[in-house]
């Protein structure tokens, strides 16, 4: 009998170190997962570029957050999706040395405001040049990535007072090649690594559903992304595990999936108001690593000053991928104005 109550007596003393093995392990990531937290949040953030500081606007009943530092003439800087203004952290601090360095998040995207509608890259441009005129800026170098060259492209088309030079990476503005864009990849074409010649964008008709990715991805955000990321990367490590948290934290809600979706949902529009722009005047600048070629298609018809450079080793995240190049090649553009 002695034994039985020393083996229950064993066995309950198991069972408690278990569960506070347990307790203590959920505990743990618990607190690993509010570090992570605390360290991706804006204000955590900015911590890491020295010199810069986070700024709030409202512009046409939408508060835009951005990040700025340096000093001489402003360069505002329009990040693309999945991503926010820290896709062009590697850049910064180099950049602020010649200039008044504006990270913006737009309409949509991180801190920023999520409205209903305004999506199409016209509108949002809109909200652009509303936050530079409020900052008190009545001219600015603009560079945009992904999306973001897009609204910088109709920045520049729309309100071209404001734009003194043009910096586009990687991606053209919607025009009627992107309604051409295949369903299905072509035989033998790679789809988790992508091929320049033969690009396979299967996001681009997903991002075109309303309500089902919201439903798919919200909290899993990380899954998707890492997939995109993989395929469009060159260089895989050149984004840390942080920089993927960072993203992943920035569209895992469903609110946060729909307003990025809807830049996507926004393509035949901006395709119709492409249609009626007038070529460019300002001087442009063409930043390519897989969309060079689609550049040198696109550009010219819309712009009359376009220097193209190709970035070498790099995969469609250029500001990540090759910071260095892609800094040199801007100040070399623009100018060294501090």
């Amino acid at each position: 009998m002695k034994h039985i109550k020393r083996q229950a007596s064993g066995i309950a003393m198991a069972l408690l170190l278990l569960c506070t093995m347990m307790i203590t392990d959920v505990m743990g990531q618990q607190h690993k997962a509010s570090i992570i937290h605390n360290k991706i949040s804006d204000e955590a953030l900015v911590k890491q570029l020295p010199g810069f500081r986070n700024g709030y606007a409202t512009v046409n009943g939408i508060r835009i957050h951005y990040v700025i530092g340096g000093a001489g003439k402003p360069l505002l800087l329009l990040s693309g999706w999945p991503q926010t203004w820290w896709s062009f952290h590697k850049m910064m601090p180099a950049l602020q040395q010649h200039y008044t360095v504006i990270a913006v998040d737009y309409r949509g995207m991180g801190a920023s405001g999520r409205p209903a509608d305004g999506y199409d890259k016209k509108t949002v441009a809109g909200d652009i040049a509303a936050l530079l005129q409020s900052l008190g800026y009545q001219q600015a170098f603009v560079a945009g990535h992904d999306i973001g060259a897009q609204v910088a492209f109709s920045l520049a088309a729309n309100h071209s007072g404001l734009v003194e030079k043009l910096i586009m990476i990687d991606v053209p503005h919607p025009d009627e090649t992107f309604a051409a864009i295949p369903m299905l990849p072509a035989a033998g074409t790679p789809t988790d690594k992508l091929d320049p010649a033969r690009p396979y964008v299967w996001w681009f008709a997903f991002n075109q559903l309303h309500g089902l990715p919201e439903a798919l991805l919200a909290g899993h955000a990380a899954v998707f992304q890492q997939a995109v990321f993989h395929y469009l990367l060159k260089n895989d490590s050149a984004m840390s595990a942080f920089d993927h948290a960072v993203y992943a934290a920035a569209y895992n809600t469903p609110d946060a999936i729909r307003a990025g979706n809807a830049w996507y949902q926004a393509f035949t529009t901006d395709i119709e108001d492409y249609k009626h722009y007038d070529k460019l005047t300002m001087p442009v600048l063409a930043l390519g690593g897989p969309g060079y070629e689609w550049l040198r298609y696109t550009l010219p018809k819309k712009a009359v000053d376009v220097t193209f450079v190709k970035v070498e080793n790099s995969g469609h995240f250029v500001p990540e991928e090759q910071p260095v190049i892609a800094v040199d090649a801007i100040v070399r553009f623009l100018g060294e104005e501090k």
